[in-house]
């Protein structure tokens, strides 16, 4: 099916950031899901970069609060080994006319990724209202999604790549921008010697951000 706008858009909107999780330690997934939800970012993004993030998806979706989605995928393989590890949303770092015809049968909504108008053109014309802005500072940054408003106003995207709190408070101010990902919440030290607290505060902070 098309994209289901309003299950995404509840999703999105439910922060202001999505962290985007890179994970192998399973040990570690629900501690880091419990600082992160207990911060006020329920939602989680996994990305499937780590021979063990089927497995960090799994325990993540047992925490309480914690609306778990799949990331960095890229075929119907991943799709399916998404849905079977419990994810409720899935996102892409591209939107390939081969990936959207695999989410055509897949329940959970599909984020994919676009760079140019005309990969957000082709996008909406397959039903996609939600997009992926990635990588979004390589790309020009909040100017570049500012000047797509207006010729592209029934699209709202979510960029990613190489955001702080600084850039995020930027996006965040565009209309037509309902949250962005990012992974400072997570610093490598800070999981490096399981420093839960220390996360749980930046994502507090995180879940503050306006535009």
């Amino acid at each position: 099916m098309p994209q289901d706008a309003n299950a995404i858009r509840s999703i999105l909107s439910l922060a202001p950031v999505v962290p985007v999780i890179i994970l192998d330690d399973v040990a570690q997934a629900r501690p880091l899901a419990e600082a992160l939800v207990a911060g006020g970012l329920p939602v989680l993004e996994v990305t499937l970069r780590t021979p063990n993030a089927l497995k960090v998806m799994e325990e993540m979706a047992k925490v309480t609060g914690a609306i778990v989605g799949s990331g960095t995928v890229r075929n119907a393989a991943h799709m399916k080994a998404s849905v079977d590890a419990g994810c409720r949303f899935m996102v892409s770092p591209g939107a390939s006319p081969r990936l959207l015809d695999a989410a055509e049968d897949v329940a959970i909504p599909l984020l994919p990724g676009i760079g140019t108008p005309t990969e957000a053109m082709a996008a909406a014309e397959r039903g996609y209202s939600f997009l992926k802005f990635f990588p979004a500072e390589a790309l020009g940054g909040a100017p570049v999604l500012k000047a797509f408003a207006s010729p592209l106003p029934d699209i709202t995207f979510c960029p990613t790549g190489g955001i702080d709190p600084a850039k995020a408070k930027t996006y965040l101010g565009l209309p037509n921008v309902i949250c962005v990902g990012g992974s400072w919440i997570m610093p490598a030290e800070a999981l490096a010697s399981g420093d839960f607290a220390r996360i749980e505060s930046l994502a507090r902070e995180a879940s503050l951000l306006k535009g």
